[in-house]
């Protein structure tokens, strides 16, 4: 009886995995989609926020239609399809591969800005947190990419309607990855490292001399010789620092470390 009972059983699984077998495949509504319903389904799902299905007719788009005039198109909405659904790596992966296959394209300036974004949007907001952590573990190397991209962008393409929003987010990196450098030396300083301290200010002067940072820059220079015993350097420092910044509400001397303004802006 038991015997029985196994073999029918053996029996009911061939069969039930027969049938499945014997099912149809889901069948891809889209096969017989010419290349421009395909570019309005995608332009539909990404007005309403659907990123990946996007994603996905334009794929099958370029795939299907690789010559067609929607495919450089959906190349250029495949990379801002990932930068709004939070997917930086795949964005500027597909900024990056638009670029090389289409230099000299009508919209080349929208994918540099877009790789600006990309870099912007992805680190830049890590950076500002950052500023309550440890920074000397830090990388600006995000925001240092969305200003380069940005750079050329508004280098090669003044006129590009795109150029306005460039030089302004421009301006405001500037002012973080000069910040940046400033907290780092402060970093530095309260360690003790003062010669990497006062390479930080150093290359804060240099880097961004424009930076309203060059105030704190100057005299955290000229306090770091003096803790190195480099009086010369440090007394230089310090008639930069007086001559430029006559009313500044620095001290001129005493203990970085002991000192209130050390520890805001």
């Amino acid at each position: 009886m038991r015997k029985n009972l196994l073999k029918l059983l053996a029996l009911l699984l061939a069969v039930s995995l027969a049938a499945c077998g014997l099912l149809p495949e889901k069948i891809d509504e889209t096969v017989s989609w010419p290349a421009g319903k395909l570019y309005r389904e995608a332009k539909d799902e990404m007005r309403s926020g659907n990123y990946e299905k996007a994603i996905e007719y334009y794929e099958k788009l370029e795939s299907r239609y690789p010559f067609g005039v929607y495919a450089q198109q959906a190349q250029i909405d495949i990379a801002y399809a990932y930068y709004r659904d939070n997917e930086p790596a795949q964005a500027l992966a597909a900024v990056e591969r638009f670029i090389k296959l289409h230099p000299n394209h009508p919209n080349i300036d929208y994918m540099y800005y877009l790789r600006g974004l990309i870099n912007f949007n992805d680190r830049v907001g890590l950076l500002n947190f950052a500023f309550r952590q440890d920074l000397s573990e830090r990388d600006p190397k995000a925001a240092q990419d969305a200003f380069d991209s940005f750079k050329l962008l508004v280098t090669r393409y003044p006129d590009s309607v795109y150029s306005k929003d460039a030089i302004y987010r421009m301006k405001y990196l500037v002012t973080m990855l000069a910040k940046y450098e400033i907290h780092v030396a402060k970093y530095y300083y309260r360690r003790g490292a003062y010669l990497a301290a006062a390479n930080r200010a150093q290359r804060a002067i240099n880097n961004y001399p424009e930076s309203a940072v060059v105030e704190e820059a100057l005299y955290i220079l000229a306090e770091s010789y003096k803790k190195l015993g480099l009086y010369d350097l440090s007394n230089d420092a310090d008639r930069i620092f007086k001559q430029n910044f006559p009313d500044s509400k620095i001290p001129y001397g005493g203990n970085v470390k002991e000192n209130p303004w050390w520890q805001f802006w």
